[in-house]
């Protein structure tokens, strides 16, 4: 038999789960709907195996903390998103705000000339936008990615990949951003997104992911 304790407990979830993080209509944001639940689930988890009392209790108590967290980090994340889409301002550039990361995606066509690692200059301009960004928001890390299509040697493209990783870090590097915060990671050939048996999904498998993972 359920507590009164509990059961209002759970109504804070359902209050808390619909008022963070609304947009003025009251419906929440479509990027901060992830947060919301990812935090409201982990929180539950944590809520239901910590303290003393009813387990039913401290999963409510953990889902309402966790809803808040997850929220406010979309919400974060909301904002910093839209701060980064106007200061780069390049429509090549694909930025996603997935609810718990945002993940830019540069093109390696717009990054690199065919087969070389040295970022083309008129790409550090957007990688200066995104250095000042990250400096504006400094609770996160950061990881440069490099990802090529399936043209040439495996371990050609592997090598290439992490070329450019580290090449795309060394321009955040000379913006300010510690490298302590930065990891890079080479992927090759093995992590595409598109088909690799015509051009077109070969030119978006060759790309360079930046993904920004905030932390509390």
């Amino acid at each position: 038999m359920f507590h009164a304790k509990p059961l209002i407990l759970l109504s804070t979830i359902a209050v808390l789960t619909t008022t963070a993080c609304t947009s003025p209509t009251g419906e929440l944001g479509p990027r901060t709907k992830n947060g919301v639940v990812t935090g409201a689930a982990i929180g539950g988890i944590l809520g239901a195996v910590t303290g003393n009392g009813n387990k039913l209790g401290r999963a409510a108590v953990g889902a309402a903390i966790g809803a808040g967290i997850g929220g406010a980090i979309g919400s974060e994340l909301d904002k910093q998103a839209r701060e980064l889409e106007q200061s780069i301002g390049n429509d090549q550039v694909q930025i996603v705000n997935t609810g718990e990361a945002l993940v830019v995606t540069m093109p390696q066509d717009i990054l690199f000339a065919s087969g070389s690692s040295v970022v083309n200059g008129g790409l550090r301009g957007d990688l200066g936008a995104l250095s000042r960004n990250l400096l504006n928001y400094p609770n996160s890390t950061v990881e440069v990615i490099g990802h090529t299509d399936n043209v040439g040697g495996a371990d050609y493209n592997l090598s290439l990949s992490r070329d450019r990783a580290n090449s795309v870090a060394q321009v955040l590097f000379a913006n300010g951003v510690p490298s302590s915060r930065v990891i890079t990671i080479g992927r090759g050939e093995d992590s595409p997104i598109a088909s690799n048996l015509n051009a077109t999904g070969r030119q978006q498998n060759r790309r360079v992911e930046i993904i920004i993972r905030p932390y509390n």
